[in-house]
């Protein structure tokens, strides 16, 4: 009788979710998911858990499909050579094919003080630590958040419609992301909620203390509570195990999401850097990752040659409350458009998104490989990143004095990618 094929699959979110469920297609592939905690983070809704309307988790019976076997424990190295991973609680297990997708949480501040005073709130356990300290303060008390992303929009608004006084600190542009007619719509409803806007070159904080931040010019702004919402980081798990890494540490990829040193290991979600262009951070991205890299693994299994990425980007949906939001849509290189839905239409598309992504999980769980938006043509302008760099790379081997630097070049990060950064 044949041995099965053994796929651990790390990380149990949006693209390990749906990477596991979906190589259970096979019954000769047993697959294990290993994940630190018990219960699937809904991470879209943690700005939900800091402002008490949603607890956020999701029990994995209703998203995991019974023939994953979850292991609630922590990865501490990826031994690569001998196609296994070392537990945090001491034990082991070899695989096969290992699909990596750790995720994102919040980036490690720069900024004086932020580490020791700002609340960030990328995890779930970040988010359950701050809840508690707002319920302790009193209404009036001055909460900050500093970040005008998503999810600093999103809390600064949550929290606002609480009664709570909120100041929203950019660091630049309101929303980065969004057109500018939708930042005029957001911002109409920040000022509805009362949250006070500081936005423009001179509000990035400059240090942060535990009644206030500060900004370069010497201004400070008293802050009982500050929200850290800038930026996202990945662990350092690829690093650490001696695979090939961005310079944010994602494990770079081809663009089958295969490990561009390990044939056996496959990528997905915010943790992967395919072709050293990684997408933007976000459920949009990982759940079709995520299938792209079991599909990847069970082509090889199969002797089939895998099919490339091929992502394609729709819109970005920001709630503004319990009844308000924005739907803004978006071209297929991810660059936003005019056209955007708001108000309580914009709320409802943004719930219903957020229903909607768990039941594709359950979906997948129950028909593996019944998911199908991987599959949806788009990606044209990433193909066009790409052939720009081989371009760019070939003339940097042809200079004189430079063969062999261009494979050693930083890989430069996509408009989207930096964008998010800054947000």
């Amino acid at each position: 009788m044949s041995k099965n094929t053994e796929v651990v699959v790390i990380g149990g979110g949006y693209a390990g979710v749906m990477a596991a469920n979906r190589l259970t297609r096979r019954g000769d592939v047993t697959v294990t998911l290993i994940n630190p905690r018990p219960d699937f983070v809904h991470r879209i809704r943690l700005h939900q858990l800091v402002g008490g309307t949603d607890a956020a988790v999701v029990d994995y019976q209703e998203v995991l499909g019974e023939g994953v076997r979850l292991v609630v424990d922590t990865v501490s190295r990826i031994d690569a050579a001998g196609h296994g991973v070392e537990l945090a609680s001491g034990g082991t297990l070899a695989y096969d094919y290992l699909v990596y997708a750790v995720g994102s949480g919040s980036a490690d501040p720069s900024v004086p003080g932020a580490a020791e005073f700002a609340h960030p709130i990328g995890t779930y356990e970040e988010a359950a630590r701050l809840r508690p300290v707002l319920d302790a303060l009193p209404v009036t008390a001055e909460v900050t958040v500093v970040g005008a992303g998503p999810t600093g929009i999103e809390t600064a608004a949550e929290l606002a419609e609480q009664g709570r006084t909120v100041t929203l600190v950019c660091g630049g542009v309101l929303g980065p992301y969004l057109h500018p007619r939708g930042r005029r719509s957001v911002a109409r409803r920040l000022a509805k909620l009362g949250v006070s806007v500081l936005d423009g070159p001179d509000t990035k904080v400059t240090a942060v203390t535990g009644d206030a931040v500060r900004f370069a010019d010497g201004r400070e702004l008293p802050s009982a509570v500050t929200i850290w919402t800038v930026g996202f980081g990945v662990p350092d798990l690829a690093a650490r195990s001696g695979l090939s890494t961005d310079a944010l540490g994602r494990l770079l990829t081809d663009e089958t999401l295969t490990s561009v040193d390990d044939a056996r290991i496959i990528a997905a979600g915010d943790s992967a850097a395919p072709s050293g262009l990684p997408l933007r951070m976000s459920c949009q991205a990982a759940m079709p990752m995520g299938a792209r890299a079991a599909d990847t693994v069970l082509s090889r299994i199969a002797g089939e040659t895998p099919e490339t990425l091929n992502q394609s980007f729709a819109a970005q949906c920001i709630s503004l409350g319990r009844g308000d939001g924005i739907f803004q849509f978006a071209n297929r290189s991810d660059v936003a458009v005019w056209f955007n839905i708001d108000g309580r239409l914009g709320a409802k598309l943004k719930e219903i998104v957020c229903v909607g992504v768990v039941k594709h999980l359950a979906d997948e769980a129950e028909k593996p490989g019944g998911y199908r938006l991987h599959r949806v043509s788009g990606g044209a302008a990433r193909q066009r990143h790409l052939q720009a760099r081989q371009t760019e790379q070939a003339e940097q081997v042809e200079v004189p004095g430079q063969a062999g630097q261009a494979g050693q070049a930083a890989q430069p990060e996509t408009p989207a990618a930096a964008q998010r950064a800054a947000a």
